[in-house]
């Protein structure tokens, strides 16, 4: 069986599309390369004296760990200088990452979250990296948050990296979604799976039940169907699945089918939901496009959200296709009732 590496994979898909952009191309092989240093982190746990806590809160008020910290440090670093990027932002900070005067400057965007589930790390809990890449919507592009506001339909490519018991990237570049694997003897991300698809059925759910309270009706009626099981009205038993790490949650979906909700509820409504649009809901949502499958807010597409803020956050579900827009269909009837 030949080996494609990462690097011929995106050779191969700018011949095959007729484009030679390489920009792209290098921006893709240079994020991929900061993500397996992000896993060297990662697999000396105590050892290389990066876990705990950081002492410092993010821009979203919350706890940062040592690892959010590093990891941020080593993305902006890996990046700036390749001359492939107008600008970075990333869910650890306020403001976007302008890329330094005596570096040159290229017309890609890229949005990241550099810990997903960081909250799981002491613990040895898969934990991974998300991003999103946009271009720049004109020349002059001179780094406001205005710039990255782009629907997710903007985006040029978008993966994610789960770091577990092997280290695993998932990448679309608008033509299907592939997963590479980390080869550690070779230093190299391998291709292992391509055209991912999300079936349209499952009998998965993935959804922090200890919130059940705080739910709209909606999703109180969709999860109580599924929790009835045989008994109920879908006539059929449902397993949960909950690992409180996004990437772990969503690539469980890619490889056999569920559904993952983080719906809205009245503890997040003031600030528009839980998980952040722009580094986030619109990657997954594309990749999970991509796979087959549809994401939504619960009440319309996430990839049609026109963005209102730099770390704005939004409900999720996204999945299984029939099951997700069961869900939206639920959340729609009751916006009508």
């Amino acid at each position: 069986m030949r080996r494609i590496t990462l690097t011929r994979f995106l050779i191969e898909a700018q011949r095959q599309q007729g484009a030679q952009n390489n920009d792209l191309r290098l921006l893709i092989e240079v994020v991929a390369r900061a993500c397996k240093a992000i896993s060297v982190a990662i697999g000396k746990g105590s050892l290389g004296g990066v876990l705990g806590e950081a002492g410092s809160d993010n821009v979203q008020g919350e706890a940062q760990k040592k690892l959010d910290v590093i990891s941020n440090e080593i993305l902006l670093e890996a990046n700036e200088w390749g001359g492939h990027l107008a600008g970075m932002a990333s869910e650890e900070m306020e403001l976007p990452h302008a890329i330094p005067s005596h570096y040159p400057r290229g017309e890609y965007l890229l949005l990241f979250d550099p810990l997903d589930g960081s909250s799981n790390i002491d613990v040895n809990i898969s934990v991974g990296t998300i991003f999103s890449v946009l271009k720049c919507a004109d020349s002059s592009c001179d780094l406001h948050d205005h710039d990255f506001m782009q629907k997710g339909t903007r985006q040029v490519a978008a993966g994610y990296t789960v770091y577990g018991p092997s280290t695993l990237l998932v990448l679309t570049l608008g033509n299907g979604v592939h997963c590479f694997t980390l080869d550690r003897e070779l230093g190299s991300f391998v291709l292992t799976r391509e055209n991912l698809s999300i079936p349209a059925d499952t009998r998965e759910f993935a959804i922090n039940m200890s919130n059940q309270r705080f739910w709209e009706k909606p999703m109180q009626r969709y999860v109580n169907e599924l929790v009835a099981g045989k008994e109920g009205p879908r006539g059929t038993d449902f397993n949960m699945r909950w690992v409180a790490s996004m990437v772990a949650d969503v690539h469980r979906i890619l490889t056999r089918g569920g559904i993952f909700m983080y719906p809205l509820d009245s503890k997040t409504v003031a600030q528009g939901g839980k998980l952040r649009l722009m580094y986030e809901a619109n990657p997954m949502a594309f990749i999970v496009e991509q796979a087959g499958g549809a994401a939504t807010t619960g009440r319309e597409r996430i990839l049609d959200l026109e963005p209102t803020g730099l770390h704005q956050r939004v409900p999720v579900v996204l999945g299984s296709k029939n099951e997700v827009e069961r869900v939206t269909r639920y959340h729609q009837e009751g916006s009508e009732g």
